[in-house]
């Protein structure tokens, strides 16, 4: 969910009139989306990710009991709330939902007032939950996904580069003598000079899979799936291009008047041939390599 879009709410149940009033109270706050039984809340719940499901706890065929156990199940749904929606008013019912992880129960014949209360009440808390995730994964410097959220969408990636045999580009970029440029203008100016920087190298990324991270200090790593060498390389130079037209001055620099990068880059063209670490240490090595060469440029493995 991006900021400013609706949270979605899939309202399960078999009785027609029911699916229609909660929808149509639920529908000026909320993108409402409807499931008449156990199997299409399995389905619609896959395909549109809720943040919230309503569910009946009596349907036929599948009955809530069992359309919660299978959405428990599944690691794509699992971590949906759910709220049973229940005639049933006995203790020892409520209490084997409860242990099934439901979030809340909504007793029949429902209030619209508390319907809209609890669903608000549990969509805070989705909210409040992703913020965190969110800042789990985000460097707080450089708003970039950090080192944590990198390794873990790497390895990922990496696995299904290895399954469907599609190239798979990675890139350590470090600013040419960082250490030198703190020092001379103090570390408030470096701080803004490696935003700038990672900025541009966010902007630079082309296609929603791509990620930009930063993985210490100065250093910051672009992946880039689908992506062979030539690809990678134009991505990179470019990114590089726009670095320099960002005009930083550095006069401490022994490379360059102004702020300049260094890039090193592998791209994995047979899977059996190496180790997700193993492709790393092959960008990490070419970083060196242009470092030793100068600095300011991209030393790339072909493969």
């Amino acid at each position: 969910m991006t900021f400013g879009e609706m949270q979605k709410v899939l309202v399960a149940d078999d009785d027609a009139i029911n699916r229609m009033v909660l929808g149509e109270l639920l529908k000026p706050e909320y993108t409402v989306i409807l499931a008449k039984n156990g199997a299409q809340t399995l389905e619609r719940a896959a395909r549109h990710s809720p943040d919230l499901i309503l569910l009946d706890v009596m349907m036929p065929d599948m009955d809530g009991y069992e359309t919660l156990r299978r959405l428990r199940e599944d690691p794509q749904t699992a971590h949906i709330a759910v709220i049973f929606i229940s005639g049933l008013d006995r203790p020892e019912d409520e209490a084997n939902g409860l242990r099934m992880g439901v979030a809340d129960y909504i007793a029949k014949p429902f209030n619209s007032t508390v319907v809209m209360a609890r669903v608000a009440l549990h969509l805070q808390v989705v909210r409040q939950r992703r913020m965190l995730e969110r800042l789990a994964h985000v460097d707080g410097l450089t708003e970039l996904a950090n080192r944590r959220r990198f390794d873990e969408v790497y390895e990922a990636e990496w696995l299904r580069a290895s399954r469907s045999k599609r190239p798979l580009s990675l890139a350590l970029l470090d600013i040419d003598g960082f250490k030198l440029y703190n020092d001379h203008y103090g570390h408030p100016a470096g701080d803004r000079a490696l935003r700038a920087v990672a900025r541009t190298a966010a902007n630079g990324m082309r296609r929603p899979a791509d990620l930009a991270a930063r993985y210490g200090g100065e250093e910051l790593v672009l992946l880039m799936p689908d992506t062979d060498a030539a690809q990678a390389q134009q991505v990179v130079c470019g990114i590089c291009n726009e670095i320099g037209q960002l005009m930083i001055e550095h006069a401490a620099s022994t490379v360059a008047p102004m702020l300049t990068v260094s890039v090193g880059g592998a791209t994995l063209v047979d899977p059996g041939a190496e180790t997700a670490s193993a492709m790393f240490e092959a960008a990490d090595e070419h970083l060196y390599q242009a470092k030793q060469a100068g600095r300011n440029r991209i030393v790339w493995r072909q493969g």
